[in-house]
């Protein structure tokens, strides 16, 4: 099995609803084995004995019971996906398939049901499972505690800015674990200068998006054949069957075209894994969404904006080139690819909910303030960048907003958006001093 279809399958099993389910109603049954092998063993109290009737009826009404809950867990979850794809944005829903809370809840239920069904075919007059009993009614409490968590987390979860939280979070995660993967940013332009032999190009055979790549495994490839890649696609990037994704120089056989071609995961969408880019997607969808016309909610805005901000924050702090390059142990090149730019970042995260809203002075005055605090805590190299994006904010503004007290409030700086300690523009300032 290749890589990349490891990865599928790894990502399959994440986000798929079933696969933990199926597992606890697996285990739930096997553990009605277990049970019913130690029940002479253990003495129960007396008042944990059961007659035949009693337990038979307690094991119907906990499996009734279960079908029940797991209806009403997948009528929420209906409920959240109409709700998440109709006022935050369908890209979310990726990462709330994952959640484990959920699949634990599903499994539980699913358990308990079916150790409860196993038991209850099992019940005769002189032989009842009093200690299974007693494990299903406390099952069922357990059960109900967990049921309570999962209708407080999704509650909670499915508000917008606890939405842009939690996607920021995965983002800011991903970008730590980049500087862990040994990848040199270049400046200049994606150049196979220091390749050698023939160039090869490896193209795909499907279509699909760019979810991942095995990156140290194509250095390791490349090593033991003394190859030099050229990934011609990034991560995110949607390619088409027939495209070229690779460049490989040297003398490779069709084995190892095939090797290097299974280390990059094709999907049907982008994913998050080795994307934080994606994740700046996904606020900036929530945000541009509420920026609608439709919606008018420019409150919810300014809340993506803060998160965004923590975002681009990680992101600014780290050095960026071009491209990137990895090297053997002998400081070889092995593998070069694109990467993206500061620039890449910041026009994702602003250059959208600039142009949706414009009119609205609360967002205005909270892009600003984002991008005056990235001015400051980003790279020397990086804050030219912030600066012309300030330049084009100035000239948005000034476009959207007439001469006098409206324009000079929508140049200003508030954290809050409006309402917050609002600082003035900063020609503003000067004229106050010259006065």
């Amino acid at each position: 099995m290749t890589w990349a279809a490891r990865f599928q399958l790894r990502q399959h099993f994440r986000q798929s609803l079933w696969a933990v389910p199926l597992l606890g109603a697996v285990a739930g049954a096997a553990l009605a084995v277990v049970d019913l092998r130690v029940e002479d063993r253990v003495t129960m109290p007396a008042s944990w004995s059961y007659s035949p009737s009693t337990a038979s009826t307690v094991l119907t009404t906990v499996s009734g019971a279960m079908i029940g809950l797991l209806g009403l867990v997948v009528t929420v979850g209906v409920l959240v996906v109409q709700m998440a794809t109709g006022t935050l944005s369908p890209r979310f829903m990726r990462l709330w398939y994952r959640d484990r809370l959920q699949k634990l809840v599903l499994a539980s239920f699913t358990a308990t049901f079916a150790f409860s069904f196993a038991l209850l075919g099992t019940i005769e007059a002189g032989s009842v499972p009093h200690l299974g009993v007693t494990l299903a009614g406390f099952a069922v409490s357990v059960d109900l505690v967990l049921l309570l968590l999962y209708l407080d987390r999704f509650v909670h979860a499915l508000r917008p800015v606890a939405v842009a939280a939690a996607v920021a979070r995965s983002g800011r995660d991903v970008v730590a674990e980049l500087d862990h993967a040994g990848i040199d940013p270049q400046a200049g332009d994606r150049s196979p200068r220091e390749a050698r032999g023939s160039k090869v190009q490896v193209r795909s055979r499907r279509s699909g998006a760019i979810q991942a790549m095995d990156t140290r495994g194509m250095v390791d490839l490349a090593t033991r054949h003394d190859l030099t890649c050229v990934l011609t696609r990034s991560v995110g990037d949607f390619v088409n069957a027939g495209s070229v994704i690779m460049d490989v120089y040297g003398s490779p056989d069709q084995r190892v075209l095939r090797q290097l071609r299974g280390k990059i995961a094709l999907g049907h969408e982008r994913t998050i894994d080795q994307d934080p880019a994606y994740a700046v997607r996904i606020i900036v969808d929530i945000a541009i969404r509420a920026l609608s016309p439709a919606v008018n909610d420019p409150t919810t805005a300014t809340q993506m904006i803060n998160h965004l901000g923590a975002v681009l924050t990680d992101v600014g702090a780290r050095e960026l080139g071009r491209h990137g390059t990895l090297r053997d142990v002998e400081g070889r090149l092995r593998l070069a690819f694109r990467t993206r730019t500061w620039d890449d970042y910041l026009h994702l995260g602003v250059s959208e909910i600039r142009q949706y809203g414009r009119d609205s002075p609360q967002v205005c005055r909270r892009l600003r303030a984002m991008l005056a605090d990235l001015e400051e805590t980003v790279l020397p190299a990086h804050r030219p960048a912030v600066r012309r994006e300030l330049e084009v904010l100035d000239q948005a503004v000034r476009l959207s907003f007439p001469e006098g007290a409206e324009q000079a409030f929508a140049l200003g700086r508030d954290r809050q958006g409006i309402g917050g300690a609002s600082e003035a523009p900063p020609e503003a300032r000067v004229a106050d001093g010259d006065e």
